[in-house]
């Protein structure tokens, strides 16, 4: 589904567990259900509403993708679900995503957790890994291994293949579940930062949680991080890198329950 570009949409959200509601969000090229180790282990505790952020997942896709527009998308599906105060909690894109929400909107972000990204402008080029999904002739016949046959020219790494894979729906007329031409066109607004309009420091709990071995949080970001968040704790995680959830579920889950408990 097209949206209409100057409005906020409805995203698709994944709802489990009962108590107060937390929010997560995912990175780039991730979805909603890619957080599910995050949701299990935090459902116990809380109402874990994931959700696929816009040109991803389930959710709609629209041809303007910027961090304003991205936590708008937020606070709107939250309201049209009468929730109106939570706990965040962002992954990389999806971190962005939830500091700009609680620059701008610090009423609506009760505490906030970001994985593994900071306030600053990165200089990564993605463009190769959505040369490597277009590149995957999407045929009646396709398998999943072909796909990553052809992926494996451009992308060396199989993690990240696979991680790429996992939005690949197959069947007699096989698509991406993403907006991949929104995306390409938008990649330079999503690793770009630029304080929102109307931002003003969040006075908020704040926890920001790295990968030991990732170059995402440098000493050099720290003091942007505290400058936007005068509140925040800044911890790693040890043997992680960028994908700190997925690689030591058990400590990132008990780290973020202690905080948001």
């Amino acid at each position: 589904m097209q949206w209409p570009d100057n409005t906020a949409m409805i995203l698709n959200v994944l709802d489990a567990g009962e108590g107060p509601p937390l929010v997560l969000l995912h990175g780039l090229f991730g979805a909603a259900r890619n957080l599910g180790v995050l949701s299990r282990g935090l459902s116990s505790h809380f109402r874990v509403l994931a959700l696929d952020l816009r040109n991803h997942g389930q959710s709609p896709r629209g041809e303007l993708m910027d961090y304003a527009i991205m936590a708008r998308d937020v606070a709107e599906t939250l309201a049209h679900l009468s929730i109106f105060r939570a706990r965040f909690c962002g992954h990389s894109m999806g971190g962005k995503t939830a500091m700009t929400l609680a620059l701008t909107e610090p009423s609506l972000v009760e505490r906030l957790a970001v994985m593994d990204i900071a306030p600053v402008t990165y200089q990564h080029d993605h463009s190769d890994l959505i040369a490597a999904m277009r590149a995957v002739p999407l045929s009646a016949s396709l398998t999943r291994g072909e796909a990553d046959k052809v992926m494996a020219a451009t992308v060396k790494e199989a993690p990240v293949r696979a991680f790429l894979l996992n939005n690949l729906v197959l069947g007699e007329a096989p698509y991406w579940r993403l907006g991949l031409d929104q995306i390409d066109a938008n990649i330079t607004n999503l690793f770009r930062w630029d304080d929102p309009p109307g931002a003003e420091p969040y006075q908020g709990p704040a926890l920001f949680l790295c990968g030991e071995r990732s170059n995402y949080v440098t000493s050099a970001a720290v003091p942007a991080i505290l400058k936007r968040f005068p509140n925040a704790r800044i911890k790693h995680v040890a043997g992680t890198s960028h994908w700190l959830h997925a690689e030591k579920p058990d400590q990132v889950v008990g780290g973020l329950r202690d905080f948001f408990v």
